[in-house]
């Protein structure tokens, strides 16, 4: 057994999902560095550690120290100190303030930030504003370290100590003594795994009730990833005993405990349970009863709506009305709720506009939304009238205890008489709940949207249940308008959503297939399109214009791959340009990122996209969001970098509610399991001006057949029809009973 202490000098490699890290370790006293493998639940640069391991010997990357143990030591010698600051880890402190702190105060540094922190002001640069940052972090790490060290003990590094401090302050010792699975409930970013290893190091049982909980919670929040609103009990009892390796009927016998305690709902009869936590199951019901009061009960006034209406708001749009367009506006006229769907050049924003007329002649107040920030903004572009997100038009903020909750709801609902929602196939079983919640009675609800794109990538298909409930009025625009015709986008993307083979590189269009077979080979046809090619075809410029979007995450042709080889060439390395590292990304001044979860304090949303605009090794890393109302700026630091990730390339799913004047899609056999109909339908969509796929026209048969797409556990078009027939009220001009 080797055992040496070192500075971490640099992660170079972490795979997020199981924790497997390799880093390059100073050795103490020494001009050695060593390669260090293992796995670290958290490891940041700068950190002190005492490892206990093996050396090995791998066949390409030589030798290296396979960690057994390790522990984290407070900084001791100067150099320890600096390194420490320097890291990053206290707010305000970059290697350069660093530098000048320890040179000022030497080994009296760390006593001085804890005692005495106004003394900082005697270095340059450091003023009341940074002075008052650096004071809190170093507080914060003072009162985590209590935390950190009782989290050592089981294997776990700072990084989650801090989480968990934030979500529990001085009770984060009590509260994991008694119960490690709350971590994985009340802490993002932390997940089962990570919980059960320090409950299995804290000696609770394999088959204890809460261990066996946690598990089935944990199987149910994966699976809304997965876009189910629940899980069949047959699955859920299969996939916990996997991840948990004990008997089914275990887990079954702890469902009653979870049920009586409001966490999950199960119904249905004893051959087809259903399994929901409980926040789902309350949705759905409340969005299935919510559309039978619009819909159904009668309540709204229908507008009259008269051949001169209909010339005046032709006037107003200087357009003329097709038929199912027309049909549009007579349905909103009388119509608590309306769907209105249809594929690219079938006019859905022309309606939206004409409807903002007729409501507007009406005297009544209109809201517009849609669920992503780029989404309203094209919807404020086309129409002229602002439209928020759906957040921001529900008041969303941040409660006391660091929750988000909607400021309109249920007590305090919104103003507007009418409420047009765009996008609505991205809208998930959650959101949709909070939004008819906070409808006022007698308002109108109309919901816009292409019921042949992908679903919201959280759970549920609410815009296609809807439809499917056949209790809804819906209008199907069909007809595809003579501008839009002149797209070969347009065309093909209704061509594919049919089951046809598009039209390739028609001469003059804007439509291209370029033939590659193997992914190595596509990926180089990639990054030359976007890098060279298209830049010099149609002046594109490569970053501002041109989306690469790729059905998987994983592959040579998957996002990791694409981002990183986009990334080199498109903003490589440069002394001009500051970049920070973090885990296996390197984050560089220019580049493009997208934020990855919610984040209701900064104002940003999973999806968003932005530019690095600066790093400070002081402040964090700026990004520019254009989207988010306004041009917002906002600041990493630490941890918070794993909110972000590049975004060159982006997946199809976080692709969706945003337009690009050009898009680049790999479409390669090795893409098997996501080659669907639906999938490449949504990509060609985002497409404004230009469309390029590459890779094989056997892959793209492949993908233009599968009409199957991804089943997921929902029942609110069930709930609809059930919230109509137990009150015998049908809709579509027949008589109330």
């Amino acid at each position: 057994m080797v055992e040496l202490e070192g500075i971490v000098e640099k992660v170079t490699y972490r795979n997020e999902e199981n924790f497997f890290t390799v880093a390059k370790v100073a050795v103490k006293g020494t001009d050695e560095v060593v390669t260090a493998v293992g796995f670290f639940p958290s490891l940041e640069e700068g950190e002190i550690l005492r490892l206990k391991g093996r050396w090995v010997i791998h066949e390409k990357h030589g030798c290296q120290l396979k960690i057994e143990s390790y522990e984290i030591l407070a900084p001791a010698t100067v150099r320890e100190i600096e390194n420490y600051l320097a890291s990053g880890v206290i707010k305000g402190i970059g290697p350069s303030t660093a530098q000048k702190i320890v040179e000022k105060f030497k080994e009296d540094t760390l006593e001085v930030l804890a005692s005495s922190p106004e003394r900082l002001l005697e270095i340059p640069g450091i003023g009341k504003k940074r002075l008052e940052m650096i004071t809190r972090s170093f507080a914060e790490q003072k009162e985590t370290r209590e935390i950190i060290f009782f989290l050592q003990q089981y294997g776990i590094g700072p990084g989650v100590a801090v989480k968990v401090y934030k979500a529990y302050k001085e009770k984060a010792v009590e509260v994991i003594k008694q119960n490690p699975y709350k971590l994985a409930d009340e802490v993002y970013g932390i997940g089962f795994k990570t919980a059960d290893k320090i409950a299995q190091n804290m000696g609770i049982e394999i088959d204890s009730p809460e261990r066996i909980a946690a598990g089935v919670k944990f199987i149910l929040r994966q699976a809304a990833d997965e876009g189910h609103v629940f899980l069949p009990e047959k699955e859920l009892l299969k996939r916990s005993s996997s991840l948990l390796e004990i008997k089914e009927d275990l887990i079954a016998g702890v469902l009653p405990a979870l049920q009586e305690k409001g966490d999950i709902v199960v119904e249905g009869p004893p051959e087809n349970r259903k399994v929901y936590l409980s926040p789902f199951h309350m949705s759905e019901q409340s969005v299935a009863r919510k559309l039978y009061v619009m819909a159904g009960f009668g309540q709204i006034r229908p507008l009259e709506l008269t051949p001169e209406d209909i010339n005046e708001i032709e006037k107003k749009c200087a357009i003329k009305l097709a038929a199912k367009q027309r049909e549009a506006i007579e349905k909103a006229a009388s119509s608590g709720v309306l769907v209105i769907t249809g594929g690219p050049g079938t006019g859905k924003t022309t309606v939206i506009k004409c409807l903002i007329e007729f409501f507007k002649g009406h005297n009544l107040k209109v809201a517009l939304a849609a669920p992503t920030g780029r989404a309203a903004k094209r919807m404020t572009e086309a129409t002229g009238v602002e439209a928020k997100t759906i957040h921001r038009l529900l008041e969303y903020k941040v409660s006391g205890e660091g929750r988000m909750v909607f400021g309109r709801n249920r007590d305090n609902p919104l103003d507007e008489d009418v409420v047009i929602i765009d996008e609505t196939s991205m809208v998930d079983i959650i959101l949709m709940h909070h939004l008819v919640s906070a409808l006022k009675p007698f308002a109108r609800l109309i919901l816009v949207g292409d019921k042949d794109q992908l679903p919201s990538v959280g759970p549920g298909s609410v815009l296609r249940e809807i439809i499917e409930s056949k209790q809804i009025p819906v209008v199907m625009l069909d007809e595809i308008f003579r501008q839009a015709r002149e797209s070969m986008i347009v065309v093909n993307a209704h061509r594919v959503n049919k089951g046809l083979f598009p039209y390739l590189n028609v001469k003059g269009r804007d439509f291209y297939f370029e033939q590659a077979t193997e992914p190595e080979e596509t990926l180089e046809k990639i990054v030359e399109l976007v890098c060279s090619r298209l830049p010099g075809y149609g002046g594109y410029d490569p970053i501002e214009d041109i989306q690469v979007i790729t059905p998987m995450k994983k592959t040579p042709v998957g996002v990791l791959s694409l981002n990183l080889r986009l990334q080199e060439r498109l903003n490589p390395p440069s002394p001009e340009k500051k970049e920070i590292s973090f885990r296996s990304f390197t984050f560089r001044e220019g580049d493009r990122v997208m934020q990855l979860k919610n984040n209701y304090e900064k104002e940003v949303f999973n999806g968003d996209l932005g530019r690095i605009v600066r790093i400070d090794e002081d402040e964090g890393m700026m990004v520019s969001f254009p989207d988010t109302g306004g041009e917002k700026i906002v600041v990493y630091a630490g941890d918070e970098l794993e909110e972000l990730t590049l975004s060159y390339a982006l997946s199809v799913h976080k692709s969706q509610g945003s337009e690009f004047p050009v898009v680049v899609m790999p479409i390669v056999i090795q893409h098997f399991v996501m080659l669907q109909r639906n999938l490449l339908y949504t990509a060609i969509t985002r497409a404004k001006k230009l469309m390029v796929l590459v890779g094989s026209k056997q892959a793209l048969a492949i993908a233009i057949r599968n009409s199957r797409a991804a089943m997921r556990y929902s029942c609110l078009s069930e709930r609809i029809c059930e919230e109509f027939e137990k009150n015998q009220i049908y809709i579509g001009g027949l008589d109330v009973d």
